[in-house]
């Protein structure tokens, strides 16, 4: 590859990063999501996240503690293209999953079509009001990271309010220490960060630490449980 090339080579990371700056610099920090999936146009290679496989991290974990559906309903957190929602189905969940983007919803019903999985195009921060306490599991990939640090505390507890009575949730996150300050989208979590679950009635049951991938921060997997209220 000659340098014409490299530098005509399109980077997905750095035009998401774009198409963010637009939208906050008019205030609108979650529309740059279906502006995405949008100006992809049914590429999945223009999508960072869009690699039609599960996160890794989670199916590690999976596969570490022998996580089964056994018909369990689950929740997945911004599905994008139902990657991980196809992962937990396989597993034997009833799944739901949501993605702010219509356009994501309409491009994982297409991919997923031979399953029943319900995807819905829904925002976190007005969900329906039957997901509340509804769910036996809650899985969160990389939903937090790229949203504004100020909204952080609010996306943590939406994100709590799904976890049923003895449900679990489980966090996948890229991580950083306490006293390190994010500077790049996406912006990684810190264990304080994290803890605000626990403010939400959830008692952190897991943490796992693993290598992140090349020059990448570490990613942080963490399992939650709400127990529940005695009679």
């Amino acid at each position: 590859m000659n340098n014409d090339q490299r530098d005509n080579e399109f980077d997905p990371r750095a035009r998401t990063r774009e198409i963010r700056a637009e939208f906050a610099a008019r205030g609108d920090v979650i529309g740059w999501f279906e502006a995405l999936y949008t100006e992809a146009a049914g590429d999945n290679t223009k999508i960072p996240w869009g690699d039609l496989v599960p996160n890794p991290y989670l199916r590690a974990w999976a596969e570490s503690t022998g996580l089964k559906g056994d018909g369990r309903k689950a929740l997945v957190i911004g599905c994008g293209l139902g990657d991980d929602a196809k992962y937990l189905y396989d597993l034997g969940f009833k799944v739901t999953a949501f993605d702010v983007s219509p356009t994501a919803i309409e491009w994982a019903k297409r991919i997923h079509s031979d399953t029943d999985i319900k995807f819905e195009n829904a925002n976190l921060f007005d969900p329906s009001r039957d997901w509340i306490r509804a769910f036996d599991f809650v899985l969160e990939v990389y939903t937090i990271q790229p949203l504004p640090l100020d909204l952080r505390p609010k996306v943590v507890d939406a994100i709590s309010a799904f976890v049923g009575d003895d449900g679990e949730l489980l966090v996948v996150t890229r991580g950083r220490e306490d006293d390190v300050e994010p500077d790049e989208l996406p912006w990684p979590m810190s264990r304080k960060d994290l803890s605000r679950f626990e403010s939400n009635g959830l008692v952190q049951t897991d943490f796992v630490q693993m290598p992140g991938e090349e020059d990448e921060p570490p990613r942080f997997v963490v399992t939650y449980r709400r127990n529940s209220m005695p009679e």
